[in-house]
């Protein structure tokens, strides 16, 4: 499967923690901030990306447990690439949307790390 079909699928399949990010960033939604989803960066999809800010937002959700060694060097990849990767909990995500928008929103707004 290529590029464009992986991350078709991913789009397709997403989880609802996703769907309640996308929700939050789409459409320039928080401060008018362009976010793409599944975007391919090197060998990896990231979640989120906001490519005039270099920030990626990614979600971590069960199948991230027991992977936290996978998650550093992939976040070591994208950082290579000169991105700035936020990781948030699912479950922090669905509890809490409107602090995981203000969280992102700060380090947009930021001017960067």
């Amino acid at each position: 499967m290529n590029k464009t079909a992986t991350a078709r699928h991913l789009r397709q399949r997403q989880t609802l923690a996703e769907k309640v990010v996308w929700n939050l960033v789409r459409n320039r939604r928080l401060g008018g901030f362009k976010f793409l989803r599944q975007v391919p960066i090197d060998r990896y999809f990231a979640d989120f990306v906001c490519e005039a800010a270099k920030v990626i937002v990614e979600l971590d959700g069960p199948v991230h447990e027991g992977r936290e060694d996978h998650d550093a060097r992939r976040t070591a990849t994208l950082e290579l690439f000169g991105y700035l990767v936020l990781r948030f909990r699912n479950e922090r995500v669905l509890a809490d949307p409107g602090g995981t928008a203000d969280d992102i929103l700060a380090v947009l707004r930021s001017g960067r790390v």
